[in-house]
């Protein structure tokens, strides 16, 4: 069947997360909740603005849609909608973090025993690097997704390490808790987010010109309907085994595993240079402006030094 719509078997708490929607829910009340009242318990606290709220907001919306929606189910049919979630909740929501959480928030959360130590790493910007593309590309190898799609505790565990890397690899391009002078330069900012795209590359390369369908969760039945036991109750997926209703990812859609698989890297690869591109600007821009402000201060400061001067020999003409 070509109808992605009949995951509604599936049930409403498999489709629609209510757990994981309280999840979000909460996240964001605690959020409001110390950047609009409690801020003044923090140092240098200050009420959020209004871009940080709808940005964190925006951040949270696409966290649910991709845990908490059909969206999930379908990561587990399909693997194109798999990578789709991968690039949504690594590449765009934990950038969009630093750009929600005031500055005074993320140096309290950074400097709390245990997370010191974490975002210490980040102060060598090759080391998160490596270890996010590195961890990403070795959890796409075949073997290992197969079995941690299969063992609920570990893939979840494995996915919260991906998202915390994900949070340290973007760290030295646009933290707020370290002082600019400490940052990389711009040029070396550019040249460290197409040091990510360069890396991911031969992962998303490999995922789309394998001759063959890889995954077994995606092609073998019994693999496929353990793996489905991530996001769906034991009680309704037992249910429609036993009623024989479904078998394999076949009965969703008419593609072929090999096809889905294909789209699924043109996926990560065309999502991960759009979401590269806009932060490419962003820090394109910021870098001439922050250079434009160095060059006004160079003059100003030669005009004021000339005038001084100026003064100066005019006391004793």
């Amino acid at each position: 069947m070509d109808n992605l719509s009949s995951i509604s078997i599936f049930g409403f708490v498999a489709n629609w997360s209510p757990y994981y929607f309280s999840f979000v829910v909460f996240m964001t009340v605690v959020y409001f909740l110390l950047t609009r009242k409690w801020y003044s318990n923090f140092e240098g606290g200050r009420p959020s603005t209004n871009r940080e709220a709808t940005t964190f907001g925006i951040a949270m919306v696409l966290l649910y849609t991709m845990y908490g929606s059909p969206v999930d189910i379908l990561s587990h049919i399909l693997f194109s909608f798999h990578m789709l979630q991968m690039a949504f909740v690594f590449l765009l929501i934990a950038p969009l973090l630093y750009f929600g959480v005031p500055a005074y928030l993320w140096t309290y959360f950074v400097n709390l025993p245990g997370f010191r130590q974490f975002f210490a790493i980040a102060k060598k910007p090759l080391v998160p690097l490596i270890l996010f593309t590195g961890i990403f590309s070795v959890y796409h190898l075949p073997i290992v997704l197969d079995y941690l799609k299969q063992e609920p505790i570990l893939h979840g565990s494995f996915n919260v390490l991906l998202f915390m890397l994900a949070l340290l690899m973007f760290y030295p391009v646009f933290n707020k808790v370290e002082p600019e002078e400490k940052h990389m330069g711009g040029l070396f900012k550019l040249l460290y987010i197409f040091g990510i795209g360069a890396l991911l590359t031969p992962a998303c390369g490999l995922i789309i010109f394998a001759e063959n369908a890889v995954y077994s969760t995606y092609t073998d039945g019994d693999a496929w309907l353990s793996a489905m036991e991530l996001c769906v109750p034991s009680g309704v997926l037992d249910g429609l085994k036993g009623q024989g209703l479904i078998s394999g990812p076949e009965y969703f859609t008419n593609a072929s595993p090999r096809m889905d698989q294909q789209t699924g890297g043109v996926i990560m690869k065309v999502l991960q240079e759009i979401f590269f591109g806009f932060m490419l600007g962003h820090l394109f821009f910021k870098w001439y402006r922050d250079e434009r402000k160095d060059e006004d201060e160079v003059t100003r400061r030669s005009i004021e030094e000339a005038r001084l001067q100026k003064e100066l020999f005019n006391q004793y003409r």
